[in-house]
């Protein structure tokens, strides 16, 4: 679907709806000219964006599922990153800053060097990060590889510092890095991320820092690239050893705090009453944040006097002193509490739960299981809370608290009560269910065992591959920090049921750093629990985990564990857990012993009267032999495990027997019946939209018309297995691509041998 397409049924929603482009633009806040241009098919709208429009339309879930199916496909193929956050709608004041910014930005040039901006302040809501994306916005054009964007959670009370290495996993998929080529270890990331970066012009905003050893792994290496790093710490390391430029930020002046209230209350309502308004952003300690939270509560009350607003503000009890100003006049806890207070009884409650959130980031989905309330109502709750400047939207449409919101209603949520391990059993079930709905259409390791979700979570439709990998993305960034947090003993078993569920996602995107600790967490619950079954998976998890980040001195360690474990676990799952042992000794380099584990499961498939079980592993078993050259051996096996396989139905394995068998054929020189294996093997693969295994397949065909001296088809078939593996953004590609463009043109003869 192109950009016009996408328009044409943005505005067919919107005449359903019965709005102009002005209604539209009024009930959404998005311009005109805005949605204009999306509906004229001139541009795509952000997912916040969008995400404000389908609220505004009112569209039902069916309908959000088709606009954001539509534009996910439609921005498929862009390749520049774009993670800034909206620019704000009101940017008041500040002049001299920005035009401190302009001035530092005009020495980066291609030619010039690399600039690191330290924009810095004394408390937290003083408008720095307000600052960053709006200077970033403004020299966009500047920077044609695009913008990065991350929130290091330096100073979140409920929160650690995020690891470097969790930022450059995410900058690194952001330039097009598969996620299974990213390393281990931040050293070789961050090396890695200055490698990409090395001839780019783009812009990195490093958001609210802890320290300089945060900050440094994270530069890029080209001149001409611009970073703007935000924190509370003045971050001297940076200007000593980086030469980083300064942008101190204090609070508002008097006078621009007054500008930036009339701009969000009107001026004349600022004139009629000045005292009350001078007084008003007094009692906001002139900070920004406050100050945007004071102007929205009283756009939400047009006829209240600034001078009852203000005696409110001044009587509200109790305070967060912590995070005052100097003067002791910034009581911001003043300002959140009387926005509170006016809020509907309904959202207050959501409100106080969200808070609960530990991740960066919310989606309405995760936020709507947490308060245990339906989605309808939950997207009222959270339209009021942005209005009422208590939450904010990040690029993706997720939900964001700033940190001194995410303490003040963490608090409330203690005095009122509320059943916090309740609302975060229902968080981590929220993301154990929904990853096991996901996981029947993305992975070939199948799901946990099926178990009831909680009352209250949201079930997400999920139809597709495509819809379950956009699910997992919408939930990678909180899925670790809650996982990691919320370690109440109350919540062991969701918790480690929660982990076990996400394996296969890191599986598929190699996201195999983070899987570490999860796989880890796993483990602790079930040996906690006394759950064998579990513990067994979790060891077997871990296991693999450690294999893909090199941390080959457990592993023996782990899979000795296991073969003492697995008599006392049922049949089938011994027999599973036994395959996966052989291929943990594949990746070892161990091929004797890597037969013996599947043939042993063998047996235990044949015990335990396992039809998936046996036709399956003799497929494996085929495999195997083919690829340590027993050819006539592995297609007598993959031969008697095809129908087997047809009976149950059990179209991957049958697939993987016929590629196996052309592999075998290939390898004793018969080239016609290779082919015709792969043949059938690619048909398979196809009507399961694999494009993975497909693009493998198609490989070995290519290799084996290259040897019949077929070489334009050869060429073909390799380009095609690129273009399926580029668009997975797997390394092999490259490789793939290689061997097409170094084949002989049409006419002349073929002597390069293709094989692996």
């Amino acid at each position: 679907m192109d950009k016009k397409a996408f328009g044409g049924l943005l505005r067919e929603a919107r005449r359903r709806s019965l709005l102009t482009l002005e209604g539209l633009a009024e009930a959404s806040g998005v311009s005109v000219r805005a949605i204009s241009d999306i509906e004229r098919g001139h541009s795509l709208p952000r997912q916040s964006t969008l995400t404000e429009l389908m609220d505004a339309l009112e569209l039902d879930e069916d309908e959000r599922r088709r606009l954001l199916q539509s534009v996910t496909r439609t921005a498929a193929h862009a390749t520049v990153p774009r993670q800034l956050p909206p620019d704000l709608a009101v940017f008041r004041s500040r002049e001299s800053a920005v035009a401190a910014a302009r001035g530092i930005t005009g020495a980066a040039t291609p030619h010039g060097r690399h600039l690191v901006v330290s924009a810095i302040g004394g408390m937290a809501g003083v408008g720095k990060t307000a600052l960053a994306v709006h200077w970033a916005h403004q020299v966009a054009d500047r920077f044609p590889d695009g913008q990065l964007y991350v929130n290091l959670r330096g100073f979140e009370a409920s929160e650690r510092p995020l690891d470097p290495g969790e930022a450059l996993g995410g900058f690194l998929r952001a330039l097009g890095v598969p996620s299974g080529d990213i390393p281990a270890s931040t050293e070789r990331r961050s090396d890695l991320f200055k490698e990409k970066t090395a001839s780019r012009q783009l812009i990195a905003v490093l958001d609210n820092a802890a320290d300089a050893e945060q900050v440094r792994p994270l530069l890029p290496a080209s001149a001409g690239c611009l970073t703007i790093v935000t924190s509370r710490n003045r971050l001297a390391g940076l200007v000593a050893a980086e030469g980083a430029f300064v942008i101190s930020l204090d609070v508002w002046t008097p006078q621009e705090a007054l500008e930036a209230l009339a701009a969000r209350i009107g001026e004349e309502r600022c004139r009629a009453e000045p005292d009350a308004a001078a007084e008003l952003v007094e009692l906001c300690g002139f900070l920004p944040l406050a100050v945007a939270v004071v102007g929205a509560q009283l756009s939400a009350a047009p006829r209240m006097r600034l001078r009852l607003a203000a005696r409110e503000l001044k009587e509200s009890r109790p305070r967060l002193d912590a995070f005052a100003a100097d003067d002791q006049r910034a009581d911001v806890r003043a300002v959140f509490s009387w926005s509170y207070r006016a809020l509907t009884d309904e959202t207050a409650r959501f409100f106080r739960h969200l808070c609960l959130h530990p991740g960066p980031s919310a989606t309405a989905e995760a936020a709507a299981s947490l308060a245990g309330r339906e989605m309808p109502a939950a997207r009222r709750c959270l339209r009021e809370l942005t209005s009422a400047s208590l939450l904010a939207r990040d690029a993706d449409g997720r939900y964001v608290l700033h940190d001194l919101v995410r303490d003040y209603g963490g608090e409330l949520a203690a005095e009122e009560q509320d059943d916090r391990v309740g609302a975060q059993a229902r968080l981590l079930d929220y993301l154990r269910h929904n990853a096991h709905l996901a996981n029947r259409h993305s992975s070939r390791l199948g799901p946990e065992p099926a178990e009831e979700p909680l009352e209250g979570i949201v079930h997400v439709a999920i139809d597709s591959r495509e819809e379950a990998l956009d699910w997992f993305r919408q939930e990678e960034p909180a899925v670790g920090p809650v996982l990691q947090s919320l370690g109440d003993p109350r919540l062991l078993r969701v918790r480690g049921a929660c982990a076990r569920e996400w394996i296969a996602y890191n599986v598929i995107v190699g996201r195999w750093a983070e899987e570490v600790p999860a796989a880890r967490i796993g483990l602790e619950a079930a040996l906690a629990l006394g759950d064998l079954v579990a513990t067994v998976r979790s060891r077997s998890n871990l296991t693999r985990a450690l294999l893909e980040t090199g941390h080959t001195d457990e592993v023996d360690e782990q899979i000795e564990v296991i073969l003492g474990e697995l008599p006392r676990v049922p049949l089938e799952l011994r027999a599973r857990i036994v395959c996966e042992i052989g291929f943990f000794r594949i990746r070892q380099g161990r091929f004797t012993e890597a037969l013996e584990h599947p043939r042993r499961a063998l047996e235990l498939y044949r015990m335990a009267r396992s039809r998936e079980g046996v036709a399956s592993t003799l497929s494996n078993i085929g495999w195997v032999l083919a690829h340590t050259g027993a050819y006539e051996e592995a297609i007598a096996t993959c031969e008697e495990a095809l129908p087997l396989l047809r009976a149950v139905g059990d179209l991957q394995f049958q697939a993987g027997a016929w590629d196996a068998i052309g592999y075998a054929q290939q390898g004793l020189g018969d080239l016609d019946a290779a082919i015709a294996g792969y043949e059938r093997s690619l048909r398979l693969w196809e009507e399961l939209h694999d494009d993975y295994n497909r693009a493998d397949v198609l490989d070995h065909l290519a290799s084996a018309q290259l040897e019949q001296g077929r070489g334009e088809q050869a060429r073909a078939n390799w380009s095609l297995a690129a273009d399926l593996l580029d668009a997975l953004r797997v390394r092999r590609a490259a490789e793939m691509r290689a061997k097409a463009e170094t084949l002989p043109l049409r006419g002349t003869e073929a002597t390069a041998d293709g094989r692996r």
